[in-house]
């Protein structure tokens, strides 16, 4: 309401009232204000009421919006069902225009506001994460390969005659797809092994660039974020080589905003050599749904060139969850979950570590993986038969553990025309089966020791009992002994009974 309608109210309700109601009015207002004017991300988050209130007021911006519209054309942003509008705060219009993702829409300038001040918090959320000489960044509503797959077909604009891309292998299938979708040829280079970590082999990108000469060579491609054993690549080293060869330089850095120390190899990488951009997902970094990325670098006018390159509108619906978590969160509160996330790090690996030890396993030393701990399976490959390892995926799956790795070495894999018979291992050189899992923010104490008491109990039941006589988990088998004791006290059979059910049909499926 305007100062008038306040004053209206005053003659029918107590003044008093109505000015506190100006009051918190007046307070949301400000913290809007400052947002915009300031382009800032707050340190304190918002209450989802002032969240709301800011959502509206951008929905009422939008054309398809106004009292007096005239819905008169093929994209007027209209909803048939009542419920995606309310989902969608009816902003339907989406962002930018057929030309340029990065443009101003006139049909909506409060969506195309929503996108500008997103933008702003987002290279606000890398800065804040070590990253501080980013040129700049932009969301788009795709995935972190259908992102790698811009950014490197933007370069290949600028290199007509290039065709390949160096790869440091990582067996992500994403990664390697975002290659061939662009109809490159990647070259594959295999980390080479150093203790129980697989690391990045400098020596052989260097040889490919002399082999294929630079003017051949799209770009490399290297990983920050990975599933052990594998580690970081030597992002420094792949740098400066690609600054002293003239080879524009990519990085997935999929899970890798949440970890102050990957993002601080970014920093020193792109100060000593050449990062021309970094790619990450939003759903992983910042807890909201699968369907959106940041691409960010160092270079102004490229990410200016791979915006305009994304073709048509795009979907305002992955901006405006960012935009929601951001706000609600703060910077301070998007700080402890970074906290957390490092604490339950080092928790994950020291109670993975007494599961190894109690199966005579191995716990992996990879010192250079911030956010991942994998584990030997030896004892699971009597013989050297695989079955049992390659079970224990599905024993954790079926006991509702979806977040491990499972790698025996002989899966094969096949992506486009390309064969990989050790897929998973990240290279061919023979090693022990293991499982991996990674811990990414929002993970819990209490998710850690439910993971740790599954994976004991299927370890258990793997080596005690014939793969094919193996049953569906009970719910003894779910639960660690201090839940299934409460469980037990409260009388609730019908959780049992409900679990043997689920389990049962995943059998049966």
């Amino acid at each position: 309401m305007n100062p008038q309608c306040f004053s209206s109210a005053e003659k029918l309700i107590p003044s008093t009232y109505v000015q506190q109601a100006i009051g918190a009015k007046r307070s949301r207002e400000n913290q809007i204000r400052i947002l915009i004017e300031q382009r800032k991300w707050p340190d304190e988050g918002w209450d989802e009421a002032t969240i709301e209130s800011f959502l509206y007021d951008l929905a009422n911006m939008d054309s398809n919006n106004f009292p007096s519209a005239c819905g008169v054309g093929a994209r007027e942003a209209r909803f048939a069902c009542e419920l995606v509008a309310r989902r969608n705060y009816r902003m339907g219009h989406g962002i930018g225009r057929s030309g340029d993702i990065g443009e101003v829409q006139p049909k909506a300038a409060g969506s195309s506001l929503l996108t500008k001040l997103t933008n702003a918090l987002l290279l606000d959320v890398i800065r804040f994460m070590g990253v501080k000489n980013s040129a700049g960044c932009f969301m788009v509503p795709l995935a972190t390969g259908m992102s790698l797959v811009l950014c490197m077909l933007t370069i290949k604009q600028e290199r007509p005659g290039a065709k390949f891309v160096l790869w440091s292998r990582v067996d992500q299938k994403s990664c390697f797809k975002s290659i061939l979708t662009c109809g490159l040829q990647p070259i594959i280079v295999e980390p080479v092994p150093n203790g129980d970590e697989l690391r990045t082999d400098i020596h052989g990108i260097e040889a490919q660039i002399n082999t294929l000469g630079s003017s051949n060579i799209v770009c490399v491609l290297s990983t920050t974020s990975c599933y052990a054993p594998r580690s970081c690549d030597s992002l420094e080293h792949i740098a400066a080589i690609c600054a002293r060869h003239d080879v524009p330089h990519v990085v997935n850095n999929a899970f890798g905003l949440q970890s102050a120390r990957l993002m601080h190899l970014i920093t020193e990488a792109a100060r000593k050599g050449r990062i021309d951009a970094f790619v990450q997902s939003t759903d992983k970094n910042l807890l909201v749904p699968v369907g959106g990325s940041v691409i960010s670098g160092f270079d102004k006018a490229l990410l200016e060139r791979i915006s305009r390159n994304y073709a048509g509108r795009a979907s305002a619906g992955p901006i405006m969850d960012i935009f929601i978590t951001l706000l609600w969160l703060g910077s301070n509160g998007y700080r402890k979950m970074i906290m957390e996330r490092k604490e339950m790090f080092k928790y994950l690996r020291e109670e993975i570590g007494k599961v190894a030890a109690k199966h005579g396993e191995h716990l992996l030393e990879t010192r250079n993986n911030p956010l991942s701990v994998a584990m030997t399976l030896t004892s699971l490959t009597a013989g050297g038969d695989s079955k049992r390892a390659a079970m224990l995926h599905t024993m954790l799956f079926m006991r509702d553990v979806s977040g491990a790795a499972i790698v025996t070495g002989c899966d094969h894999r096949e992506i486009g025309p390309y064969t990989f018979d050790t897929w998973g291992t990240h290279n061919t050189s023979s090693q022990n089966p293991y499982i991996s899992t990674a811990c990414g923010v929002g993970m819990k104490k209490e998710d850690v020791d439910l993971f740790c008491f599954r994976l004991d109990l299927a370890i258990n039941k793997l080596k005690n009992k014939p793969v094919n006589s193996l049953s569906p988990p009970t719910i003894d088998e779910m639960l660690p002994p201090d839940q299934l004791s409460r469980t037990n006290e409260s009388g609730d059979q019908e959780a049992s009974a409900n679990l043997n059910i689920i389990t049962n049909k995943r059998i049966s499926d």
